[in-house]
């Protein structure tokens, strides 16, 4: 335990922040079911509530599989979808008012905003009818880094049967283009070529693809399809159909690291003493063989105290640091959170 105490000074203490990438490929055979490990699609958990699909990167009652994202979908009760006699219908609109709520917040008038399809918030078009993509926190880390996010699906005849023809889905620009008016943070626009299919919020590690992303150029034979699935399928028939046309996901995450940086500083006439008990014997201090000698210490830990001298953190050195009155030395203490 220390018995004497430097205090710092407003110069000796700064603070930094640090963003990690990690790249992150999700493989569509994992995703559609036809990875042959899981061909039985025992990766995918459902739930009796029915409200959402889990996708896990092994069978997901083991111990070492890790849960990648889910899928859920739903449409606006403003939706002609919402007026039909659908399965799941009070479901669908349940999720889609939920996620609305969470990601676009409310207008003016308190009504919850729809998810607006240029991120403007003007009257302009609407993503009505959705399917999400929740990451889990594993892959997502602190937020998707903007303008690295990439979906391809594949095309077909039938909207849960795969084609070979594909179409890729990203936010590229969004690194400089993002959108801020969101309580859920920053999102980007989602696209398909020049054409804005979806949103993509960047904190919460959400997608959101509008249905209507089947309904043009390659995929314009499946408009009809996804209709017919998401009003008359329920939501686990829907993340199945959707599932089994994703052919690979990637995407970068961010982990910030801020960091709050001591700078101990030594100067020459300071702890060139030991606290240890052992330093002394008798009236003599061990290190000093003449009464003329310097004396000589060796730091091997630095301690950063509360205002009232209370321990709160210890850094060790790598070896032992020589201290005497003829040098002095700054010693770097980084704290990461």
């Amino acid at each position: 335990m220390a018995t004497i105490y430097k205090p710092f000074l407003n110069d000796d203490v700064t603070s930094t922040r640090t963003l990690l990438h990690e790249s992150i490929p999700v493989t569509g055979t994992i995703v559609s079911g036809t990875y042959g490990t899981f061909g039985n699609e025992d990766n995918i958990k459902n739930y009796s509530h029915g409200m959402f699909q889990s996708v896990y990167d092994y069978p997901y009652l083991s111990s070492s599989s890790n849960h990648i994202f889910d899928i859920t979908c739903g449409y606006s009760s403003d939706s002609p979808l919402s007026k039909t006699t659908s399965a799941d219908n009070s479901k669908k609109t349940a999720v889609y008012n939920q996620m609305a709520q969470v990601l676009a917040g409310h207008d003016v008038s308190g009504s919850i905003r729809k998810f607006d399809a240029d991120g403007d918030l003007s009257s302009g078009p609407k993503h009505e009818e959705v399917y999400f993509l929740n990451f889990s926190r594993l892959l997502a880390k602190d937020e998707i880094k903007k303008g690295t996010f990439s979906l391809t699906l594949m095309t077909g005849s039938a909207f849960g049967t795969p084609g070979s023809a594909t179409v890729t889905i990203s936010d590229t620009g969004a690194d400089s283009s993002y959108k801020t008016n969101s309580p859920a943070g920053e999102y980007g626009l989602l696209k398909k070529g020049a054409t804005n299919v979806g949103l993509l919020y960047y904190q919460t590690g959400i997608a959101v693809l509008t249905a209507s992303v089947f309904g043009a150029s390659q995929m314009e034979s499946d408009a009809e399809l996804v209709t017919a699935v998401l009003s008359g399928s329920t939501i686990q028939a829907n993340a199945n159909a959707l599932r089994h046309r994703v052919k690979d996901i990637s995407f970068n995450n961010t982990t910030e690291l801020n960091s709050t940086i001591y700078f101990c500083r030594v100067n020459h006439n300071e702890y060139n003493y030991s606290a240890n008990p052992t330093y002394t014997s008798g009236s003599r201090v061990r290190v000093k063989n003449n009464t003329i000698d310097n004396p000589v210490s060796y730091i091997t830990t630095v301690g950063l105290y509360s205002a009232d001298n209370e321990l709160l953190a210890t850094a060790k050195l790598s070896e032992p640091l020589k201290k005497d009155p003829t040098n002095e030395m700054i010693l770097r203490v980084r704290l990461d959170y």
